[in-house]
């Protein structure tokens, strides 16, 4: 009865950001998105989650978040799939306040990987496809082998019929990453957020994650956060965030020869 109490809940709670009047849909991504003096506080909170944020995100490139747990950067990405409006200031997609484009849209042209995979209690393939039936078997294959996921997928006892149980949790952390990969191929997105997408992984398995998110990235317009620096030095553009502002902005090279924080964090990786 709790658990059910606790679903009415959820199912009735407000939705906080909706379609503005004569939003638009948006098919495309074609320029950058931009972060004009961008802040955001949660309800009830003593400070600012964001404060003055001003940042440009071009197609195509890699922009890597990184700082410490609380200091903005899952905030920064949320804003971006428009899951909380600005408190102060505005985002803009491809020129276009994000306020006026429709939500659904907006969404279908990104896609997030994140530490924890979202996954049903369901067979291999629905998994990967989100049971859409637009897709063939021979697709999901081919996004299967570049995620790094067919071989172990082959190995299964019914394949891409396998069931994966509830959350996945049949597989290992490394095998669930990797699923999570192939649908985010699959889909193919111009917009890639990938949140923490290996920190949980052991090394091996981070390995061949790591490969298919390399896969993944190329041509997309892909924003990274990141503790494991090895993993961000050939980002376009790296942002140090602390009490939620950007406080250093630049390639590797450029932050590390600023010998401020980002070249801290790097000199406790053992990173050059």
């Amino acid at each position: 009865m709790a658990a059910f109490n606790r679903i009415e809940e959820i199912w009735h709670a407000p939705v906080t950001v909706q379609d503005f009047e004569n939003a638009e849909t948006k098919t495309s991504f074609n320029s950058e998105i931009s972060f004009e003096n961008v802040s955001f506080q949660y309800k009830n909170a003593e400070y600012k989650a964001l404060q003055n944020i001003d940042l440009v995100i071009p197609k195509g490139k890699i922009i890597a978040l990184v700082g410490s747990s609380g200091s903005g950067k899952t905030t920064l990405t949320d804003m971006v799939l428009r899951f909380m409006d600005p408190t102060e200031g505005r985002i803009l997609f491809d020129g276009t306040e994000i306020k006026n484009i429709k939500v659904g849209s907006l969404r279908s042209l990104i896609t997030l990987v994140s530490q924890e995979p979202t996954l049903f209690n369901d067979s291999i393939r629905n998994n990967i496809s989100f049971s859409s039936s637009i897709y063939t078997d021979e697709q999901i294959k081919q996004a299967a082998e570049a995620a790094n996921a067919w071989e172990f997928i082959q190995a299964s006892e019914n394949q891409l019929d396998t069931n994966i149980g509830d959350r996945g949790m049949k597989l290992s952390g490394g095998q669930r990453q990797r699923l999570t990969i192939a649908r985010a191929i699959l889909k193919n997105p111009p917009i890639l957020i990938l949140d923490e997408a290996t920190s949980a992984l052991d090394s091996e398995s981070e390995k061949l994650v790591q490969e298919a998110l390399h896969r993944l990235m190329i041509g997309r317009t892909t924003i990274v956060i990141a503790h494991r620096l090895a993993t961000i030095q050939h980002a376009n553009i790296i942002c140090v965030m602390k009490n939620g502002m950007i406080i250093e902005k630049g390639t590797h090279e450029s932050l590390i020869k600023l010998e401020g924080e980002y070249a801290k964090f790097v000199s406790m990786q053992g990173l050059q």
